[in-house]
């Protein structure tokens, strides 16, 4: 029996794979799907800090700074010095600007074939991961394991 951990993973692998792969047959073999949240969400808020980005897309602090600093190495991303010295803005540069047309399509597209594969499941897949982030945040894994005695 494979592992659940390896079998989600493997099921992000799979999926994100073929959006990554989309990119790089378009010339952006470094653009990342775990951009287009960043991107889409500085087009319609403008530039942020990286604590009010990390909110907008519900993610970590820690797992936005990670994403926006590899997209300043692949340059779609620049960051500045906030009015508090702690705070660092993003904002797109113009090579993410000109991937927008690609991005957008890309979005329409991945929506159109996670539709086709929730015809194919029991429970659409976005309804039953919702469903699981719910459990979870009402009560957390560690709680659900408990004691744990070698």
């Amino acid at each position: 029996m494979i592992a659940l951990g390896t079998l989600m993973r493997h099921v992000h692998e799979l999926m994100d794979g073929a959006i990554a792969d989309l990119y790089a047959e378009h010339g952006l073999p470094d653009y990342r799907p775990r951009y287009s949240p960043v991107v889409r969400t500085l087009v319609a808020k403008g530039p942020l800090s990286i604590r009010d980005l990390a909110r907008e897309i519900g993610v970590t602090h820690s797992a936005a700074s990670q994403t926006v600093v590899q997209m300043r190495r692949s340059g779609f991303a620049a960051l500045e010095k906030g009015a508090d010295a702690r705070h660092r803005i993003v904002h797109l540069t113009e090579r993410a600007r000109a991937a927008l047309p690609l991005i957008e399509a890309e979005r329409a597209a991945t929506e159109r074939a996670v539709r086709e594969l929730d015809a194919e499941l029991p429970v659409p897949l976005e309804q039953l991961m919702t469903a699981t982030l719910r459990a979870l945040e009402r009560r957390d894994f560690r709680a659900r394991i408990g004691d744990v005695n070698p």
